[in-house]
């Protein structure tokens, strides 16, 4: 092996040992754990978090290098994100161990594909060329199928898992498109090549391959109108799957569109930045009004997606550092309260009932008031009530719109947020004004109450000293 390929292999060290954890889990599955799966779920979380140690203190801040001839990139941008995907993946292992114990569901391959569509967010987090996103997409994407679909005997996750697969090759289709033409217009993969190429004014093949770019992140990110599959997904698979897909891969949303928008295509910026505008608006008017109407709670969450979804996309409207810097925050943020979210309808549930229905949390404050002000607590934050940090990540965002002169969709994103805090009111309403009635008891897992207790308490403390969160944005992205 060349002195350079051990170079590469150094820089990429956190995907070289992620690569490697998903060998030694498969093996330690396979002939050490037999039937007493816990186990593999043991090691597992060990080794997501051995991999945020090593990613935070094995990689260097304030450098950006690449390796692999221009392939892939370690900077800081990259490395906030994969240390929040390894904490944020041990979260919802965390949270979803007791209810695939319960539901027969606590298999190790579960744990194989999680930590599979972990590698291709971590490849997504430092790809610097077309052909590294596009196997970052797939290499996530495949394995979220999977994970969606898991329950084999439930007809209704193996619909979820075929809609998402079907519309997901859709999506890679148009991806791969939208690449093949900005292939044939500039002669390049690489997307700091294609940065500098595209400075001549925009022909149609290169506004068709911008479009079809637009429109492939714009379905990852589950926006209007590419969001059919999110209600389907978030209600039909399983919780802990649904609550794996709802978290992670927002992450590797917002480094496709940073990579290949921001990055990749900078010189371009007014043209998907009008396309950005347009499906971000429809996001947050669709998916807020639309929530209102949901019984379920997890087609509520999946409609509050969507409108969240807009948020971040209003940071790359801006297309400036600032944008970014907010729609990175929004994104991180956003991740920390919905986890803590699907962390609590675990809570709620127990063996032959599971709390989807939002009359399921009736006068929970009086059967538990831990859980119910953890769940206020999330709900409060993600309307965009002070002091918590979703009302810091949505003033970042309004205040980036700004500053980029887009006042009339700063209108759009304030009325937004008020018209869904009505929904995530609704829910603090149903805990504390109204009669519980007969219904079984939250989950009385310690272990499980005092890291939702902890999760609530971080949502707290960075919206009262939102500075440590803000100051290590503005320190990743270039020019913040």
């Amino acid at each position: 092996m060349s002195s350079l390929s051990t170079i590469d292999l150094v820089r990429s060290l956190p995907e070289v040992y992620l690569a490697a954890a998903i060998c030694l889990v498969l093996l330690f599955d396979l002939f050490v754990a037999g039937e007493r799966v816990a186990r593999t779920a043991t090691l597992t979380l060990l080794v997501l978090v051995a991999g945020a140690a090593l990613t935070l203190y094995g990689t260097t801040p304030g450098t950006r290098i690449l390796a692999y001839g221009g392939l892939y990139v370690a900077d800081d941008v990259s490395r906030l994100l994969k240390v929040a995907a390894f904490l944020f993946t041990a979260l919802t292992l965390f949270y979803g161990n007791g209810y695939l114990k319960r539901r027969g569901l606590m298999r190790g391959e579960f744990y194989v594909l999680t930590l599979s569509a972990l590698l291709g967010v971590l490849v997504l987090a430092s790809a610097t060329n077309l052909l590294t996103v596009y196997v970052g997409i797939e290499l996530l994407s495949l394995s979220l199928y999977g994970i969606v679909a898991f329950d084999r005997d439930n007809g209704i996750a193996a619909e979820a898992g075929m809609k998402y697969f079907v519309l997901g090759a859709i999506a890679s289709g148009m991806l791969l498109y939208g690449m093949s033409l900005l292939y044939g217009v500039t002669g390049t993969l690489d997307l700091a090549q294609l940065s500098t190429q595209l400075t001549q004014s925009p022909g149609v093949g290169l506004i068709m391959g911008i479009t079809f770019v637009v429109a492939a992140v714009a379905f990852k990110f589950g926006a209007t109108p590419f969001h059919m599959w999110v209600p389907d997904v978030y209600q039909g698979a399983p919780v802990a799957s649904s609550m794996l897909v709802a978290t992670v891969p927002k992450l590797a949303s917002f480094a496709l569109a940073f990579r290949l928008l921001a990055e990749g295509l900078t010189q371009q910026s007014a043209e998907w930045s009008a396309m950005l505008a347009i499906l971000a608006v429809l996001s947050v008017i669709a998916g807020n009004i639309i929530a209102i109407a949901q019984a379920n709670i997890l087609r509520m969450l999946a409609y509050s997606a969507i409108a969240n979804v807009g948020f971040v996309l209003f940071g790359f409207v801006v297309a400036s550092a600032t944008g970014y810097e907010a729609a990175l925050y929004y994104t991180l943020a956003y991740v920390l309260m919905t986890v803590a979210a699907f962390g609590a309808v675990l809570a709620m549930s127990r063996d032959g009932f599971e709390a989807t229905r939002l009359d399921d949390y009736k006068g929970l404050s009086r059967r538990d008031p831990l859980l119910a002000g953890i769940i206020a607590v999330v709900m409060f934050s993600t309307a965009g009530i002070p002091p918590f940090v979703g009302f810091w990540a949505k003033l970042r965002v309004i205040l980036a719109l700004l500053d980029g002169d887009q006042l009339w969709i700063a209108i759009v994103a304030v009325l937004a947020s008020v018209i869904g805090a009505y929904y995530y009111l609704r829910v603090v309403w149903l805990m504390y004004f109204d009669p519980p009635g007969e219904r079984p008891g939250p989950s009385q897992a310690l272990a499980l109450r005092v890291v939702l207790a902890l999760n609530a308490l971080a949502i707290l403390l960075l919206g009262i000293a939102p500075g440590g969160l803000l100051d290590m944005v503005q320190r990743a992205i270039p020019g913040g």
